[in-house]
């Protein structure tokens, strides 16, 4: 697979248009040695996105219950795309774009990457779309832009956002130290998707004094974030801070099973479509007129670099 590349003195990243346009590196120049912040993605490069450093999700992030939703008046139910015999099983997560094939360019110092439903024939959405993501190094910050917009002649529900898994150690560093603030958490069901609007976020899951997340499993989606969060690697002097626009109102922690750390800037609550149904508000979900559309950016600043 042909991958694409911006590299600057202080950091640099690879992108692979076939598969989502998502990140396969990121990297940081921390004493003359190219370590990564991002997961590093398996090689040779896998044809599916769950492997990978980071991806994009949209129209929509995380889960939708059942992989159906009522909307205007209307139920619409799409393909499930978890397997059979996962406790949650028979749901859509993720979004569609993240696995297709995307137009990617390099203009100058930023890569320019293009996505069209219209051209899938089995895009597992109701309404056309279309999403622009650009990547930019500006200094020691990648700068990453999120335009979707709807193509359709009626309007539709739509969210967005990032899944990148950051590096909880560094060589000669301990466990990542975590900070963030958010009004709320959602809490799940066994099926990992919440039931109703958000709840005061208890002791174990407060992260607005930095701290490691430890032992515990987490995979969480807090609302009313504030827009920022940091990752520090004790005994190493690098440490980063996520600054993301006000409609990335959400914020997922997922501590992974290889270790690493998820930490998503997203826009809607998972199940926020349905939740919406529901008549809970503050879900994030945004309704798109005919050739409307929803942009944000997020700076994922390092320093130490």
């Amino acid at each position: 697979m042909s991958t694409l590349s911006l590299e600057n003195p202080h950091l640099r990243l690879e992108i692979n248009p076939e598969v989502g346009a998502s990140p396969a590196a990121f990297e940081a120049n921390w004493h003359g040695e190219w370590v990564p912040v991002m997961r590093p993605t398996p090689r040779p490069l896998p044809e599916k996105s769950s492997p990978y450093s980071s991806f994009t999700l949209a129209p929509y992030s995380n889960r939708i219950r059942g992989a159906r939703f009522e909307f205007a008046g209307r139920e619409y139910q799409l393909h499930p795309n978890k397997p059979e015999g996962n406790v949650v099983a028979g749901i859509t997560i993720h979004g569609d774009v993240r696995n297709r094939p995307w137009q990617a360019e390099r203009a100058g110092d930023t890569l320019i990457c293009r996505f069209d439903s219209s051209e899938f024939p089995d895009s597992n959405w109701p309404w056309p779309f279309t999403m622009v993501k650009t990547y930019r190094l500006d200094g020691n910050t990648l700068v990453t832009q999120l335009e979707l917009t709807n193509a359709s002649d009626e309007e539709m529900p739509a969210g967005f956002g990032i899944h990148p898994y950051f590096m909880r150690t560094l060589p000669g560093s301990g466990d990542a130290m975590l900070q963030f603030r958010a009004k709320g958490y959602y809490l799940p069901d066994e099926t990992l998707i919440p039931t109703e609007g958000m709840k005061p976020v208890p002791p174990k899951l407060d992260f607005s004094r930095p701290r490691s997340p430890g032992d515990q499993h987490i995979d969480t989606v807090f609302g009313g974030w504030e827009g920022t969060a940091t990752l520090e690697w004790p005994d190493s002097d690098l440490r980063m801070t996520i600054a993301a626009d006000p409609i990335f109102s959400h914020f997922v922690v997922f501590t992974a099973p290889d270790g690493t750390l998820a930490l998503e800037p997203v826009s809607n609550a998972t199940d926020g479509f349905n939740l919406m149904a529901k008549g809970v508000r503050g879900t994030g979900v945004r309704i798109l007129e005919p050739g409307g559309s929803l942009s944000g950016t997020i700076k994922m600043t390092i320093e130490g670099v």
